[in-house]
């Protein structure tokens, strides 16, 4: 029949889309970490003090956590094909500023214009997979763009050290920002909101509502904050990932080449571990999580005791670990700390109805990016505070600094133990 034609041509035709949007979701993830390898050369380059250098990685993290509400309703009014394309232009401008910035204040101006951009990404990638994907599908395709996340993650540490060692940290931003503009063009020529756009019928047997009626954004946000059970996750993912930012988004690599002496391609080496924590882990962890210990609650607590152990670590043998231990706890990192998140969204989600399921994911996914904003830029006035030794930030300052990432540990893991378990 010609409409079994359509829905074969529909079920084709959405993994073109999917895989356009996933080179997207790949840059989201590059630009959130890409500092940490290239920080030290910033800070040469721009003239920067480490909480200056603090406030440029963290510049991402303020927009982004900012718009998680606003890309939802700029997909349910405008719709994400429109909202994604704009975005990214905003993000290309920022990343060529970015490259461009002759102070390191026009590159916070351009890190933040990068911020603003690629959070448009996420959320309207979700509403366009639930339009074109069964709901059965929908966990697996979440999955595999968690992985290409990853890969974005990897490819911000190993390859582009090669890359800036090939023609400088400011011609990798403005090629990353092409990259950028092209990607954009794709999402326009070729992503459709929903199969009906082109005509076609929809393989989703049920068409995804962003908010069904019954409940207004400013009702669901209400009811929401005033739900007790949903502050010990929030209270999680802000200090989790605030250890997970500060080390692999920023600090981790001027620590691994200012302190070991490393080189700025061994430094990506041990910091792509993290990538590989998360691609293993996140379905690792749910197939854990659902399968083994059948619990969100207990999977999340054993994280936090090793997240707290690996930011002992890095606080109480600052100078004193192995290569092998740095390569351990970058996968750990990875691991425990970012791949984690997947099972905090679950836990989040399962706490409340479906028609609040999106506006709690929202809220919640304010905390992650919240945590690196505020803690990059701590992290980098402690370092500031205890002095540079020919450039260089000092041992003393190091072992401060992750002594803040190792109190993050401990309210994390108290915050954990607080979480409802949401598998009855």
């Amino acid at each position: 029949m010609p409409n079994e034609d359509l829905l074969t041509k529909a079920k084709k035709y959405r993994w073109i889309i999917f895989w356009t949007l996933s080179f997207g979701y790949l840059l989201v993830y590059f630009h959130r970490l890409c500092p940490a390898v290239v920080a030290v050369d910033m800070m040469r380059d721009l003239n920067a003090t480490g909480a200056l250098t603090g406030f440029l990685g963290a510049a991402y993290f303020y927009p982004y956590a900012a718009m998680q509400l606003p890309a939802g309703l700029l997909s349910d009014s405008w719709g994400p094909r429109n909202t994604i394309t704009l975005f990214f232009f905003i993000a290309v401008a920022g990343s060529i500023i970015l490259g461009l910035a002759p102070t390191v204040f026009i590159a916070i101006l351009g890190r933040t214009m990068v911020g603003l951009g690629v959070a448009m990404l996420f959320v309207p990638t979700m509403k366009i997979l639930a339009e074109w994907f069964h709901a059965k599908e929908f966990a697996v395709m979440t999955g595999i763009l968690m992985a290409i996340g990853g890969l974005g993650s990897l490819v911000a540490a190993t390859p582009l050290v090669w890359l800036s060692s090939w023609i400088g940290w400011r011609m990798s931003f403005i090629a990353v920002g092409v990259f950028t503009l092209v990607l954009a063009a794709l999402v326009w020529i070729i992503v459709r909101d929903r199969p009906a756009d082109m005509g076609w019928p929809s393989p989703a047997a049920e068409p995804s509502q962003a908010r069904p009626a019954g409940i207004k954004l400013l009702e669901g946000v209400g009811k929401v904050l005033s739900t007790p059970h949903f502050w010990p996750v929030a209270i999680w993912f802000f200090f989790n990932c605030a250890i997970f930012f500060s080390f692999g988004g920023l600090w981790g690599g001027p620590y691994l080449i200012q302190v070991y002496g490393y080189s700025k391609s061994q430094a990506g080496q041990i910091l792509s571990m993290l990538a590989f924590g998360m691609i293993i882990g996140s379905p690792l962890l749910s197939y854990v999580s659902t399968n083994v210990l059948q619990s969100r609650k207990k999977i999340i607590i054993l994280s936090s005791i090793v997240v707290l152990i690996l930011a002992a670590c890095l606080a109480f043998m600052t100078e004193r670990i192995p290569m092998g231990g740095h390569y351990a706890i970058c996968f750990g990192l990875g691991l425990f700390s970012s791949a984690i998140v997947v099972i905090g969204f679950t836990t989040n989600k399962e706490l409340f109805p479906v028609q609040m399921a999106g506006t709690a994911t929202g809220l919640v996914n304010l905390f992650p990016f919240a945590g690196g904003a505020v803690f990059q830029p701590i992290l980098g006035y402690v370092l500031e505070q205890q002095g540079k030794v020919d450039g260089a930030f000092t041992i003393a300052g190091y072992q401060q600094a992750f002594l803040v990432l190792f109190f993050c540990g401990v309210i994390a893991l108290g915050a954990s133990f607080f979480i409802k378990e949401t598998i009855e």
